[in-house]
């Protein structure tokens, strides 16, 4: 599926809440943002769903996200999570319904949840479906579960020192959209020199680097910020071309540094 599909960048809101979240939203919806990530989890989506509804952008031109957290897959509780995460939302149907992890140690079969899952988007209630902090073999699994075209995305955390090529290259050649979170390594990419002297050359900053590479792997990136001038310099990374060079650099930086790996997370890649 082309990553048309998913607008790029999307605005991350994990760990942002009230009004600064509601703020945020509104910047980032004036300065042409379209798709917004939440989750059950992060907690936020009521106001999510009041930012929304008080933002002058009309429904049908967002792109929105929500994730079912693991705790809710067996299939009759990820029905009630979903219809809550719509209440809380304020809106009949999501753009995107992902399941936030896979279930730890197979607690819940994936055939079951997904199942469901596929079942919510047959009801309308998510135009697509797809699925966060998956391995290559769960990925593969879920394709054998729903068929080759089911899902849109696997969301899984790519930054320059975290660059999870293979999970990327492989949910791409099954057709699969790569989504990157923590996109900027939670801030580590400023302090980068890697990236600082890429920066200086372009005239931008260490961040837009980071986006501007994520870019060119066909990834698409949902970065957090509650600054004005930095969700506008988020958007015009995504203008930024980098040399062959440049990419060959930043490939370099890859050293597996994982910033979410909670001890629920499958065995990585």
């Amino acid at each position: 599926m082309s990553t048309l599909t998913l607008p790029n960048p999307g605005l991350g809101t994990f760990r942002l809440k009230g009004d600064t979240l509601k703020r945020t939203i509104h910047d980032a919806l004036d300065l042409g943002y379209r798709h917004i990530d939440t989750a059950q989890m992060y907690d936020n989506e009521q106001d999510v769903g009041a930012a929304i509804a008080a933002s002058d952008v009309p429904r049908e031109s967002l792109f929105l996200t929500t994730k079912v957290w693991h705790d809710r897959l067996e299939p009759a509780s990820l029905k009630a999570s979903v219809r809550e995460s719509l209440e809380k939302l304020g809106t009949d149907y999501v753009n995107l319904l992902l399941i936030h992890w896979p279930s730890p140690d197979d607690a819940v079969p994936m055939a079951d949840y997904l199942k469901a899952l596929h079942e919510v988007q047959q009801a309308g209630q998510a135009r697509h479906i797809g699925v966060s902090n998956f391995t290559i073999a769960q990925v593969d699994r879920a394709l054998e579960i729903l068929g080759p075209d089911a899902l849109l995305t696997n969301q899984v955390e790519v930054h320059p020192f975290l660059q999870n090529r293979e999970v990327v290259e492989h949910c791409q050649a099954r057709g699969l959209t790569v989504t990157g979170y923590m996109p900027l390594a939670v801030g580590k990419v400023l302090e980068d020199e890697t990236l600082k002297g890429i920066a200086e050359a372009h005239g931008v900053t260490p961040a837009q680097v980071a986006l501007a590479w994520i870019r060119s792997c066909g990834v698409v990136a949902i970065p957090s910020s509650t600054r004005r001038e930095h969700l506008a310099a988020n958007l015009e990374a995504f203008e930024i071309m980098l040399s062959d060079e440049e990419l060959q650099a930043i490939a370099g930086l890859d050293r597996g540094e994982r910033i979410a790996d909670p001890d629920f997370a499958p065995d990585w890649d």
